[in-house]
């Protein structure tokens, strides 16, 4: 596995460097077949140390694992509990789905946006942006997999990348289906071929 260990505005240690990879490799041996590269990045924010580690693990499949604390050792601690938390709770499924891939159907390619929010002031009095015809401005575009699978798997792969949204090709309709976290820690399920 290709780990690169970084620091925004952080100096890391040898030694850091050598414990993320070395214990990377464990939790990767130990609950998974096979890792792809991980990213971890360590910042400072105020009196904290964080610690984010983005983990791909074959085609799709992104695991995040975010951890703080006072020392930089520690933060990478929570963030790499994180990390086997979540392949504990999915390891059946994931090693599944590692072996699977060749048989799965073939995923559609897509483009994730982020978009900045206008301000309220450029719409004319009384309309909203949207109304004014002003869009938000796009701020970042990446490529993104739109991947075809039933809705179980799609959650697991929702709460491994510790994301709030997800689009994905419902496996049993083929139409294109979303999850999303509510804001009380239930999962939501959008899919137009239910709605009669």
């Amino acid at each position: 596995m290709h780990i690169t260990v970084s620091g925004k505005q952080v100096e890391l240690s040898d030694a850091l460097r050598t414990r993320v990879e070395t214990q990377l490799d464990l939790i990767c041996g130990k609950y998974f077949d096979h890792a792809l590269q991980a990213n971890v990045t360590f910042s400072r924010a105020r009196s904290f140390f964080t610690c984010d580690i983005n983990m791909h693990a074959g085609r799709g499949l992104t695991l995040r694992g975010e951890g703080e604390a006072a020392e930089a050792n520690a933060a990478f601690d929570d963030a790499a509990e994180h990390i086997a938390k979540r392949l504990r709770r999915y390891r059946r499924r994931v090693n599944e789905h590692s072996r699977d891939d060749v048989n799965r159907a073939a995923s559609q390619s897509g483009r994730r946006y982020v978009l900045r929010q206008e301000d309220e002031e450029a719409a004319p009095a009384g309309e909203t942006a949207v109304q004014a015809g002003t869009y938000a401005t796009v701020i970042a575009e990446t490529p993104t997999e739109i991947a075809s699978l039933s809705v179980g798997d799609a959650v697991m792969r929702m709460d491994l990348a510790n994301q709030t949204v997800m689009m994905f090709r419902n496996a049993t309709s083929g139409e294109l289906n979303v999850i999303y976290r509510r804001t009380d820690g239930h999962i939501g399920w959008i899919d137009p071929t239910a709605g009669g």
